[in-house]
């Protein structure tokens, strides 16, 4: 049970402090030295039952009294004419056993108006006063109306050399204060960005209804996505590598004259924290289940999200109409994770729908529409708006591009926002289709442009006052990353991470993630960070969209990081730096290699394996389109030296577009084996032709190492 101080028991029962030490000290035994001592919410309690008891007693006698009053009235009316027997003593017993106890009475009123103008006396000394978390000993003195001179004393005799100016905390000045007798209380003091942010509860009144926010969870490949393209008539699965989603949508559908927006969130297990991210931004979870698969490990995580965001859960059960469907099965599996069935006698919808056919799609939406009227599902569109960002990336002829869910008020182009730690104005927004919108309501997605830098995905957005407003928040937040990235120092590299660990030299592996979106910074974050142990910590400090740049390799060695980049390339520049700091810099195409890396690493059991060696770096300036040939490049070769056998990837805006061999390299019209830096050369790539000016080749070859 929670403890209590004496004068906050005190003002719950309407008693000074001093009666409440006296009556511990006399009734219960219990020795307090003052008013700000803590005794157990047990103890506590029978003192305030005890005090209840003693009131309820009081009314009584009170009560009992008033009764004795109105008899003796009467019996002075009934006897009006015996008044001439009161001095012959002759007046009856029942009168004189009325006056003493108005006498009484009248002596335990006089009684009690003086104890309550003693416990007033005593309040006014005691007081309570209200300071700030920290402040100046001239203004605590002026607070607290004692002389300056006497509480720099006072803190001198404590050991704390302080002038007028000089600031203490709220402890320093608690223990002055109580040789005062003076009580204190913390002022709640909101941080300069709540202020400038200025958020507030909406009043019930100003709420209006707002549309569902549907995420659609479950095991990758069970068809959500497919089902997401059945309900629109669209196809988003053929825009996805491989056909899996790996990035979150939204996407907003009309259900006979009533809206429902979709998040379209991906299934595989790596990409956990996307999908934990869309259960919190959301009213109701569909979740999706295979009918010939069943249950599968992803989808009990999908539970799982879905019930620490405590949201209604609705399941599809799809692909009823292929050979080995089996939707019992899946009912039966759901049961193991307390999702039963309403023709089972639980409470849980399942609905049999096909992705293919379209079979049981208009149930599913009806049942969706049902369970959102059951949640009155609200919010007020007449204010600054503010959501959460869904997804974010660098796109090269927009800038920084965030989409967003708006979950209260309505956002309009040239409103200030901040998100995390960008901010600027809106300058355009699309819808989910790719319209062009002027002003966009509560639960409604919307990819918005002209932020400063991409926001990370899962950051809350507000509007401000002004765009001056929005930056300073930006540069508060921005402080602060900086105070906690720059913690640690001494490089490491994951070749000796195993030997460090044993030494006891690394207590925390520091990394860097970048990425191509910030779907995957989250996602390769999460995975990243499980990796910990007891002996070592992995920390991901910073995680970002873009290419490897030299303030990534400042920063890794400043914080003693490895950077991985996935998808993205380091530029030159980081490169060259990061050879000079010995900073570590790999990157993956693959997460998992990435994974399987670290944790080998951390258990000393790296593999010999082929490391990647870059000979070259070659600048785009031109191309040519043959017919018999395809595409060919007019480069300037700006590093190294390249070969007609390497390796080549291409790269645009840092961001890696695809990798494959050299098919044919030539100076001039004739075909030769390598051209060194600082020339010009023309090739052709295998199998590739969206080749375009600016693009950047890096050539490379994989050589054996051995790991240590």
């Amino acid at each position: 049970m929670s403890k209590i101080r004496v004068y906050e028991l005190a003002k719950q029962i309407n008693k000074t402090s001093k009666e409440v030490i006296e009556l511990l000290s006399k009734e219960f035994g219990i020795e307090v030295k003052n008013h700000m001592s803590v005794i157990e919410g047990e103890d506590a309690n029978i003192i305030k039952e005890y005090i209840e008891e003693l009131n309820k007693k009081k009314d009584e006698d009170n009560s009992s009294l008033q009764e004795q009053q109105q008899d003796q009235s009467a019996h002075k009316d009934e006897h009006a004419d015996d008044h001439e027997y009161d001095d012959l003593g002759l007046m009856d017993d029942n009168y004189t056993k009325n006056e003493k106890i108005r006498k009484k009475q009248r002596n335990e009123n006089i009684k009690h108006k003086q104890i309550k103008e003693k416990n007033k006396v005593v309040e006014e000394e005691i007081g309570i006063v209200v300071i700030p978390p920290t402040i100046k000993v001239g203004d605590f003195a002026q607070k607290i109306k004692k002389p300056v001179a006497e509480i720099i004393k006072k803190l001198i005799l404590k050991g704390i050399m302080a002038s007028i100016n000089h600031e203490i905390d709220f402890e320093v000045a608690e223990k002055i204060a109580e040789e005062y007798n003076i009580l204190l209380e913390k002022e709640e003091v909101k941080e300069k960005e709540e202020v400038l942010i200025n958020d507030f509860e909406d009043r019930p009144e100003d709420m209006v209804p707002r549309p569902p926010v549907v995420t659609v969870m479950g095991h990758v490949d069970h068809g959500k996505t497919s089902l997401l393209d059945a309900i629109r008539n669209s196809r988003v699965a053929a825009q996805e590598a491989g056909g899996i989603t790996q990035h979150i949508g939204a996407y907003s559908v009309d259900v006979n004259g009533n809206k429902i927006v979709f998040l379209d969130t991906p299934g595989h297990e790596a990409f956990t924290a996307m999908r934990a991210r869309g259960a919190k931004v959301t009213d109701i979870a569909v979740l999706v289940v295979a009918a010939d698969d069943g249950v599968m490990p992803q989808t009990v995580e999908a539970i799982n999200h879905a019930k620490a965001a405590n949201v209604p859960i609705i399941v599809a059960i799809n692909k009823i109409d292929k050979s080995g469907a089996n939707p019992d099965r899946v009912k039966q599996e759901l049961t193991e994770y307390g999702l039963i069935a309403e023709d089972w006698g639980g409470d849980t919808i399942c609905v049999p729908v096909s992705a293919h056919t379209h079979q049981g799609i208009d149930t599913l939406l009806e049942m969706i529409l049902l369970v959102a009227e059951m949640q009155e599902l609200k919010a007020n569109p007449n204010r600054a708006a503010k959501g959460t960002i869904i997804e974010s990336k660098l796109d090269k002829g927009r800038g920084p591009v965030a989409t967003a869910l708006i979950q209260a008020g309505t956002l309009k182009v040239g409103d200030a926002v901040v998100a995390g730690t960008a901010y600027g104005r809106v300058r355009a927004m699309m819808d989910d289709k790719g319209r062009k919108v002027n002003k966009v309501g509560p639960s409604m997605p919307v990819e918005i442009l002209g932020l400063s830098e991409v926001p990370n995905a899962g950051e809350k957005f507000y509007v401000v006052a002004d765009e001056k407003t929005a930056r300073e928040i930006a540069e508060i937040r921005k402080e602060k990353q900086r105070q906690e990235m720059f913690a640690s120092s001494a490089k490491v590299s994951l070749q000796d991470l195993f030997s460090q660990i044993k030494e006891g030299k690394v207590k925390v592996l520091n990394i860097i993630v970048k990425a191509d979106v910030q779907g995957s910074v989250e996602a390769i974050r999460q995975s990243l960070e499980k990796l910990s142990n007891d002996e070592v910590k992995v920390k991901v400090i910073h995680g970002a969209v873009g290419a490897i740049t030299e303030t990534d390799v400042t920063l890794a060695s400043a914080s003693n990081a490895i950077i991985i980049g996935f998808n993205v390339r380091p530029d030159s520049m980081a490169r060259q730096l990061a050879e000079k700091e010995n900073v570590e810099i790999k990157t993956y195409r693959i997460i998992y290699e990435a994974i399987d890396d670290i944790t080998a690493a951390m258990k000393g059991m790296l593999d010999p394996e082929y490391t990647e060696v870059v000979t070259a770096r070659l600048q785009v300036r031109q191309t040519f389109k043959v017919s018999s040939i395809g595409t060919i490049a007019g480069c300037y070769v700006e590093e190294g030296k390249v070969n007609r056998h390497d390796n080549i990837r291409v790269i645009r805006n840092g961001i890696v577009i695809y990798e494959g061999k050299i098919s044919s390299l030539k100076r001039f019209k004739d075909d030769v084996r390598e051209v060194a830096a600082g020339y010009e050369c023309g090739l052709t790539i295998e199998k590739y032709n969206d080749i375009k000016e600016g693009d950047i080749f890096e050539t490379y070859t994989m050589k054996e190492v051995e790991r240590k």
